[in-house]
């Protein structure tokens, strides 16, 4: 089965294909790459994905690969996140979601809300059945930060 590794930290200019897999090259045929691009200006939008055909190969490529320099920038290779069915631009969401991009993902145009006329919520409850839910990976600090502004807001 193939695995999806995203590469972000690109520089954001005119960026051929061949030089991103000219980092590769050394991988042979076995990995191929995918520069996401800016549709107006064709230089590149800061990140791609590579394909490999295995999760060891992925495994040796992000341990060799991680932090490399590419045109004065250390990359970032890390497995990328699985798509999702009917969602509107996979890869973009699919890099801000790996980048850790703190704002929260905007929906496709199906079953969009509008947020122009709706009254903000003022609720700061975290029991809200449809509260946001915190990234996991940072869940431990957030609780700690919370409990660090429920001592102060006491005193």
């Amino acid at each position: 089965m193939s695995v999806r590794l995203y590469i972000g930290n690109l520089p954001k200019e005119v960026i051929d294909k061949s030089e991103l897999q000219a980092i590769f090259a050394e991988e042979g045929n076995a990995v191929t790459t995918k520069l996401i691009k800016d549709r107006k200006t064709g230089k590149c939008r800061g990140f791609g994905f590579i394909t490999v055909n295995n999760d060891e190969k992925a495994d040796q490529i992000i341990e060799k690969y991680n932090g490399q320099m590419f045109k004065e920038t250390a990359i970032k290779v890390e497995k990328a996140l699985p798509r999702s069915k009917g969602e509107e631009n996979n890869e973009e969401q699919a890099a801000k979601a790996s980048s850790g991009a703190g704002s929260p993902q905007k929906e496709g145009k199906k079953g969009k809300k509008s947020r122009r006329n709706s009254p903000k919520e003022t609720s700061s409850s975290s029991h809200d059945s449809d509260a946001v839910r915190p990234d996991p990976r940072w869940a431990a600090e957030l609780e700690k930060l919370k409990e660090m502004l429920a001592a102060q807001a006491t005193n």
